[in-house]
C-alpha cells in the first residue's frame, strides 16, 4: 500500500553558497610532486587521465598533509568520484560502513565526502567531534521527499505500525521513527521488529524490494532517488542485447522493472563484493555513475558498461571543496537539540542490530 506526500516539501539543507575565492593547494605540479607521486596514480591511471593528474595531486598532497594537522578523517560514500575516493578517503563504502567509522573514529574532525543527510548521521553517532561537509548544498532527493509531519500522520494513520526509516532522511525524520535501515540491512531490521505490518519510508522502490523478501507486509511512501528511478528495464534489455555476455546489478533504488531484468540486487557493498567474487568479464552497475570507476579500480580485468546516470548532489563534493572545508573548518554540520536524543536512537539500533 503506498501513501503519497501531501505535498512537495521543502528541502532539509540548508541553501548556503561558498564563496567564489579559492584558497590555493599548498603544493604546485612540479616533476619532483609527479615522481612523489606515481606510485598513487599508478593505482588509479585507468580511471583519472593524465591530463587530471596535474590538478588533482596538489590538491591531494595537501588534503593528506592537513588531515594530519587537524586529526581529521575523510568518510567517502561510494558515490564520490576516483581521486576522493582513492586518494584522500581513510574509511570507503555505503551509509552503513560511514555510519559505522564514524562511531568508531578517534579523529577529531570528521570531513564526510557525501551528502548531508550522511553528515548529520555522522554527527549524531559523534556528538563530540567536529563534522564538516565541503558543499552545504549537497542534499537528497529522498530526504527531500518526507518531513517529521508526514511521519506523525502515518502513525495516525497505522497506528501500532513500527516506522523505519531509511538512513537517507533527515535527523528531524530520523527522530520521528522507531529505527533507521540501509539498503544492505533494510530486509534484517523490517524483521527484527517482530511486526505483522511495518512502514517503510521514504523510498517506494527500496520498500517494494523489502516487501518481495520477506512475509511482513511492507507500506511504503512515494519518495524515489533522483539517479535510480532514471533507469528503465527497456533500456537495460537493449543494453543486454547490444552487449552479449553483459550482467547486469542493480540497486534496490530501482524500480521494479529494472530489479526485474537484472542478474543480481543488492546494496551498493554487495554489488561490489558480488563483482569482486563473481570477475563478470562485463558488467553494468545500474546506480550512480562513479561507483563504476571506483570498482574498476580494484578489478581492472572486468570491463564496465556505464549507463552514467550522475547524481547532482554527490557531485557538488569536490577536492577544492575538502581542501577548503579543512583549511577554514567549514561548513560545520550540527544536528538541532530538540531532536538529536531520538534520531542518534533510532540510528544505534540499526547499527547495534548491524553489529
Amino acid at each position: 500500500m503506498a501513501i503519497a506526500p501531501a505535498a512537495a516539501p521543502s528541502s532539509a539543507v540548508t541553501a548556503a553558497r561558498q564563496t567564489e575565492t579559492r584558497t590555493p593547494p599548498r603544493y604546485a605540479w612540479s616533476p619532483a610532486l609527479k615522481a612523489e607521486m606515481a606510485e598513487m596514480y599508478e593505482r588509479v591511471r585507468h580511471v583519472i587521465t593524465p591530463m587530471e593528474w596535474p590538478h588533482y595531486a596538489p590538491l591531494i598532497k595537501s588534503i593528506n598533509e592537513l588531515k594530519k594537522e587537524r586529526n581529521a578523517v575523510v568518510l567517502a560514500h561510494n558515490y564520490m568520484t576516483p581521486e576522493i575516493f582513492h586518494c584522500v578517503a581513510d574509511f570507503r563504502g555505503d551509509s552503513l560502513q560511514l555510519a559505522n567509522e564514524a562511531a568508531r573514529t578517534d579523529a577529531e574532525v570528521i570531513v564526510q565526502a557525501g551528502v548531508h543527510f550522511m553528515a548529520e548521521t555522522s554527527k549524531l553517532l559523534s556528538p563530540d567531534k567536529m563534522v564538516l561537509i565541503p558543499d552545504m548544498r549537497a542534499g537528497c532527493s529522498l530526504a527531500a521527499s518526507i518531513t517529521p509531519e508526514d511521519v506523525r500522520m502515518l502513525r495516525e494513520a497505522y497506528p501500532g505500525a513500527p516506522i523505519v526509516t531509511y538512513v537517507n532522511t533527515s535527523a528531524a525524520v530520523k527522530a520521528e521513527c522507531d529505527i533507521t535501515c540501509t539498503s544492505s540491512n533494510a530486509v534484517k531490521v523490517v524483521e527484527s521488529l517482530n511486526a505483522p505490518r511495518v512502514i517503510c519510508i521514504p523510498d517506494q522502490y527500496l520498500a517494494k524490494w523489502v516487501q518481495s523478501q520477506t512475509k511482513v507486509e511492507v507500506i511504503t511512501w512515494k519518495g524515489a532517488c533522483e539517479v535510480h528511478e532514471r533507469f528503465t528495464g527497456a533500456e537495460l534489455s537493449r543494453m543486454r542485447d547490444d552487449e552479449p555476455g553483459l550482467k547486469i546489478i542493480a540497486h534496490p533504488e530501482c524500480p521494479p522493472d529494472v530489479i526485474a531484468v537484472a542478474d543480481f540486487t543488492g546494496s551498493t557493498a554487495k554489488m561490489i563484493n558480488w563483482v569482486k567474487d563473481k570477475r563478470p568479464p562485463k558488467v553494468m552497475l545500474v546506480t550512480e555513475c562513479s561507483m563504476a570507476s571506483n570498482v574498476a579500480v580494484e578489478v581492472p580485468d572486468v570491463d564496465f558498461i556505464r549507463p552514467c546516470n550522475l547524481c547532482p548532489h554527490m557531485k557538488r563534493i569536490s577536492l577544492e571543496g575538502i581542501y577548503e572545508s579543512l583549511v577554514h573548518l567549514k561548513h560545520e554540520v550540527t544536528v538541532d537539540p530538540d531532536v538529536v536524543d531520538r534520531a542518534r536512537r533510532a540510528v544505534e539500533r540499526m547499527v547495534n542490530l548491524t553489529n
